[in-house]
């Protein structure tokens, strides 16, 4: 057996290996001598990558596609029963292992730091990973996005630390037993998951008592979901809490965010001591992630000022505010907001950039389920923009549900004096885009679903 792989992992099959979460773990394996194969739905630079590192990625599903001598096949949740290649599975009596279940056992024998929080882990994970990187530390990591500068999502290091993403969507998050637990913020989310906020509460506690015995919870102190959770863990006593926040009782305070462009400048206080370091990502919200990073780095032994500049290295992650280029004076941004909260936090990072100039904005709602229970507070947060096209729903792994449909976000987003368009025609968007556009402005493609496709198209355009 190849070392670091549990048995069951040594020859895995990955049903959809290209998706951020599967693709990270089957590179892990790879890299730590499995013999890895996989499917996933269409070609893609994930799937390249993956070959590179020695893995059978097929493209498409298919029984065939499963090696009669699979020791594992691993599925996410969004795998459905019928898919040609479970079933296969259930036929040769192959044990399936959920990601999570998987991800768990790469952890085991290192210190992990676990990010958790309805939005911000894949920034606050890969600001962590980046700093550690720097520092020499050499950590594991396994991320939701690809990183800008090494342009992977995950890695086998040979240092004891892994950083990971916890996704509370389908309670996966807790099959972990981190060192350090982050906790951005709870919220209402996931719909098809979770039925009211006592359930998500339950959860994130379940989450926060895996925490290995000593180990720390770092927590946001402004967030009310997250006082309210700290409120309910505090007297684990195993258990230390560090708070995080502009709240002048957070353990680690937020003194000031300077804005520099698509860049921040950002102060903290600490054990009695200001620290002051440069965030390469715009707004308020990602100067918190920063300092949840530099909090989880202080819990595991880090000295303050070493991660403080090892963090300004961190040049961003794909989707995450990347600027895509720039053509006849207009940048194009990209935006993986999708959750109500995230979308004002960046739409209100690029009106602080944009200064006196337009934003303009291409908006792809993400699930029906979260559109028919957030679709009012995603249409009031377009109203930050100038204009916006809102374009009909990205379903992802649902089903429609009738009645839901994105005329749910626009007329909340008219209601809120919003300037919004609806575009039931992908394709006529990157013209649409440049035809409205002056020199000056921001074009922000959101959403989590295809809508980043659109950017290259709108810059296309503009050149032309």
């Amino acid at each position: 057996m190849a070392s670091g792989i549990p048995a069951a992992l040594e020859r895995p099959h990955f049903i959809g290996i290209g998706g951020a979460g599967m693709s990270g773990i089957a590179k892990i394996l790879a890299q730590r001598g499995a013999k890895v194969a996989g499917s996933d739905a269409k070609e893609s630079a994930t799937a390249e990558a993956l070959r590179a590192l020695g893995a059978t990625v097929h493209i498409g599903h298919a029984a065939g596609h499963l090696a009669d001598d699979a020791t594992s096949v691993v599925v996410s949740s969004a795998i459905r029963a019928d898919n040609p290649e479970l079933v296969r599975a259930a036929e040769l009596d192959i044990p399936v292992v959920h990601r999570s279940d998987a991800l768990a056992s790469l952890m085991e024998g290192l210190r992990a730091v676990a990010v958790a929080g309805t939005h911000g882990k894949t920034t606050t994970t890969s600001m962590l990973a980046v700093a550690l990187t720097e520092l020499g530390l050499d950590p594991s990591y396994a991320i939701g996005g690809d990183l800008e500068g090494p342009g992977t999502n995950a890695t086998h290091g040979g240092g004891d630390i892994f950083v990971a993403e916890a996704d509370e969507s389908d309670r996966s998050f807790q099959k972990y037993d981190p060192q350090v637990a982050i906790v951005l913020n709870v919220e209402l989310d996931h719909h098809a998951n979770y039925a009211s906020m006592d359930e998500i509460y339950e959860s994130f506690e379940t989450f926060v008592g895996k925490v290995v015995p000593g180990g720390t919870l770092v927590i946001a102190a402004d967030q009310p979901g997250a006082v309210e959770l700290t409120r309910r863990v505090r007297e684990l006593s195993s258990l230390t809490v560090v708070t995080y926040g502009e709240s002048e009782t957070a353990d680690v305070r937020v003194h000031k965010v300077t804005p520099r462009g698509l860049t921040s400048e950002v102060t903290v206080v600490l054990n009695g001591k200001y620290l002051t370091f440069t965030v390469s990502v715009p707004g308020r919200h990602y100067a918190h992630n920063a300092v949840a990073a530099l909090a989880a780095g202080v819990a595991l032994g880090i000295p303050a000022h070493n991660l403080a500049s090892a963090i300004g290295k961190y040049t961003g992650v794909k989707r995450r505010l990347q600027l895509k280029g720039e053509a006849a004076g207009v940048q194009v941004i990209d935006s993986y907001a999708h959750h109500p909260t995230e979308m004002a936090a960046d739409l209100e990072a690029m009106r602080g950039a944009a200064a006196d100039s337009r934003l303009l904005v291409v908006f792809q709602p993400h699930l029906f389920s979260r559109t028919r229970e957030l679709g009012t507070e995603m249409g009031q947060a377009l109203a930050l923009a100038d204009a916006s096209l809102v374009l009909d729903i990205y379903p992802a792994r649902e089903d429609p549900i009738p009645g839901i449909t994105s005329e749910l976000i626009i007329d909340a987003a008219r209601t809120a004096g919003a300037d919004v368009t609806a575009v039931h025609d992908k394709a006529g968007v990157p013209a649409a885009v440049a035809g409205m556009a002056k020199p000056g402005d921001l074009v922000l493609t959101m959403g989590a679903g295809d809508v980043t496709d659109l950017g290259p198209q709108i810059l296309d355009h503009l050149s032309s």
